[in-house]
Formats: C-alpha cells, structure tokens, sequence
C-alpha cells in the first residue's frame, strides 16, 4: 500500500467522513498510480457562518469561565491534537482535513456582541476568547473579527481572557493595554514543544515556538498580564520538555504556567494515532500506551476534573514534576482576577446616553 502523502501545512493525512454522516468514502488506488500523485496545495475555503448570537455559555465545574466566543468554526493552525476537531462534524465535516481547510466566519460578530451586551438582562462577567479554535488564526489577518470584537470590549469596559499560539495578538497590543490599565484582560500564550522540527508537523501553521515566546515578552512590556499555558503535554514527544518550556516562558517574562494533558476526545483519537504512525512510527505504541495509563485504559476520559490533567501514576508524576519546577520560579500563581464592575452597556443608538463613568 503506498505511503499517504501529506499537504503542505497539514497536519491531517486523511478527511474521514463526520460521524453523523450516513455515507462514507475511501481512497483507492485503481494502478494509475494516483495515490503516489503529487499533491497540490489544499486551499483554504472561507464559509459564513449566519449564527444569530456569537456568546456561548457553559456550565461546566472545572474550567473558569461561563461564557465565550469563537470568532472562527475550524482552525488554520492544524494542530493534529486539537480536542476541538470533532466539532467540526456538527457542521456536515469532516475531523481532518475539512476541519483545517474548511474555516466558518463570523463576520458579524461585533455586531451581534453588541446587540447581547446591550440586553436589559445582560450580566457582566469574563468572556473567554480562544477556549475551542484560535481567534487568531491565520484568516485573522485578512478577517479581522477578533479586531473588531476586542474594540466592543474595550469600548464597554468588558473583561476579557484570551488563550492564542499566534504572534498576531501583538497587532492588538494598542487596544490591549489600555484595557489591562483597567484590569479587564489577560493572556495565555500556548507552548506545546521548544522543537521546531516537531512544532512543523504537529502544528504547522501555528507560529514558531521562539516567535511566541518573543510575542510573551513584548505582551509583558506593554503591561499587559501574561502566562503561557504548556498545552497539551503529550507523553513521550513533549513530556520531557516540560522543565524547559515553564523555565523558557519565565525568562520570556511570563506571570503564570499551567499545563493541560493531551485530549484526544471522538475522532482526534484516530487521526492523532495516524498522524503518530506516519511521522513517529517507532513511538507510535509507546505514545498511545502512555495516554490509556492516563486516561483510565481509554485514549480519552471526558470526566471533570480529570479531563486536563489525566489520573494515574504518570499523570501524578507529570503533576510533581510541574509543582516543582514552578515552584523554583516561583510562577505557581494566577493571573490577575478581571473586574466586571466597569462595564458600561453599549449605546445602540435612536436613545441619549449618558457616560456618569468617566
């Protein structure tokens, strides 16, 4: 059987079918020899999505937020491990390809935003931006949604967390800094691997692995509270790294690390375990044994409070190792807590509106 070529800035090998679909489709090689075929570049499609409300809310006991945003349904980036891949079957897609080629946007969702925050009914609490796809994706240059979104924040005094493995977010230092002089955002840079050989297969549209640690610095000279999330941890390819990554975000100037074990949820399972055997054959079985002791025998365990950090002998170990080492650097607190007490409802318009804020 011929080896499975790869895309050029794809992470995926193939696009099985979503898990809802009735049909299914299979490559197969008639002897013309089309499998063994030169790929040509896959394109991204860009599909508007028309949602007629752009804030998610969630009730889950082990994250810190109730509420965010997805400015973008699929994600550029291709990270292989992206626990949000299975969305992407929801829509009619495809977990593999589609998910990194097939990008839904938001073009209005400043407006909509607008509309939720004007509500009568309307309580201010930290939205969460960056929670399933990256708001700063690539399509973000040319999007701009993220941009637009963060101007209604900072125009009604919204807190706002962002977690992002793009340098775009220094773009936005102007409208971020003023808004942590108030005390309205923080940041997470994500760090899966200081390798830049791996980051290339495993995330290869993301940015370089020192280019987001140079985006940590600059977030931290611009006042703007900062951490770096080590995420996800993937035993043996990253595990051994974690020292050095926590001791890499401190000397960047990062305030806080926190570590989320590698999520393989429905159909990540399979398409990581595929991308492992084309790139890491030898590690293959090691890596995938690794995840079942953490994961209770299962390549993923969705119960809370143990779907970040995993259970088991290795997970405890994971655990000490990262206690320690954040306790040498002294980087085992939080970010700052973000007010909600300055927000201000947005002025539709067709009313008077009075600012007694300033």
């Amino acid at each position: 059987m011929p080896k499975p070529l790869i895309y050029k800035g794809r992470a995926s090998i193939s696009n099985t079918v979503g898990r809802f679909e009735k049909l299914n489709r299979q490559a197969e090689d008639d002897g013309w020899g089309c499998l063994d075929a030169a790929l040509p570049p896959l394109p991204t499609e860009v599909i508007i999505d028309s949602s007629k409300s752009v804030i998610t809310y969630n009730d889950s006991p082990d994250i810190p937020f109730d509420r965010s945003i997805n400015p973008y349904r699929g994600c550029e980036h291709a990270c292989i491990y992206c626990f949000a891949r299975p969305t992407h079957a929801y829509l009619g897609y495809s977990a593999g390809l589609d998910f990194e080629s097939k990008i839904l946007v938001k073009p209005d969702a400043a407006r909509l935003l607008r509309e939720e925050l004007a509500k009568r009914n309307y309580r201010c609490a930290p939205l969460a931006l960056g929670t399933n796809t990256d708001p700063y994706q690539p399509l973000e240059r040319q999007q701009r949604i993220m941009r637009q979104i963060l101007e209604v924040l900072s125009e009604t005094r919204h807190p706002v967390s962002i977690v992002t493995k793009s340098a775009l977010i220094e773009r936005d230092i102007d409208l971020l800094a003023p808004m942590a002089g108030q005390g309205l955002v923080s940041v997470y840079l994500s760090i899966t691997t200081l390798d830049r050989t791996l980051a290339r297969t495993l995330e290869p549209r993301a940015a370089a692995p020192q280019r987001r640690l140079e985006a940590v610095a600059r977030l931290r000279e611009a006042g703007i509270p900062i951490g770096v999330m080590v995420a996800p941890l993937i035993p043996v390819l990253t595990d051994y790294e974690l020292e050095s990554i926590v001791s890499a975000a401190h000397k960047a100037g990062a305030q806080s690390v926190q570590y989320i074990l590698l999520r393989l949820p429905l159909e990540t399972a399979d398409l990581f375990a595929e991308w492992l055997q084309q790139n890491y054959p030898l590690k293959a079985e090691h890596v995938m044994n690794r995840v079942r002791d953490s994961r209770g025998g299962k390549a993923y365990d969705a119960a809370f409070h143990q779907r970040q950090t995993g259970g088991g002998s290795y997970a405890d170990l994971l655990a000490q190792r990262f206690k320690l080492i954040t306790r040498k650097l002294e980087l085992t607190g939080s970010l700052p807590a973000l007010r909600s007490d300055l927000f201000r409802p947005p002025n539709l318009g067709g009313q008077l509106s009075f600012d007694f804020f300033d």
